[in-house]
């Protein structure tokens, strides 16, 4: 029998997006970073007071906004979508806003959110 060299996977994925190493800063220099699991990539964003997600991150990406799920920790943003909806979400507030929408930071305050983004082929994404 040969020795396997695979290394033991753990069941356990632990990381945390405010501490890495993949910050974007956008144009007005509210940020987002994320950290990847295995099925997923949790993204933390800071978005600053004025922040618009179509004069902000859409012209620095160069494409549309994708589907976003996420949950709003402090702060609040109006969001658009594309048949005209809009909708505010506050702090405490689950939200899920289909491709093509737009979104800005409303008030004084920055809007930090989570953002859930499932991987479609984990096994690929390694």
């Amino acid at each position: 029998m040969t020795k396997s060299n695979k290394i033991p996977r753990s069941g356990i994925i632990k990381c945390n997006p405010s501490t890495a190493d993949n910050t974007r800063i956008f144009i007005d220099g509210s940020t987002r970073s994320h950290a990847a699991l295995q099925t997923a990539s949790i993204g933390l964003g800071t978005y600053k007071p004025g922040w618009q997600w179509s004069l902000h991150a859409g012209p620095q990406t160069g494409k549309s906004s994708e589907n976003h799920i996420g949950y709003v920790i402090s702060g609040r943003m109006k969001v658009k979508d594309p048949f005209g909806n809009e909708a505010e979400v506050e702090a405490g507030c689950a939200f899920e806003i289909m491709p093509g929408s737009d979104a800005w930071v409303m008030g004084d305050e920055p809007c930090i959110a989570l953002d859930f983004i499932p991987m479609s082929n984990p096994a690929k994404s390694k």
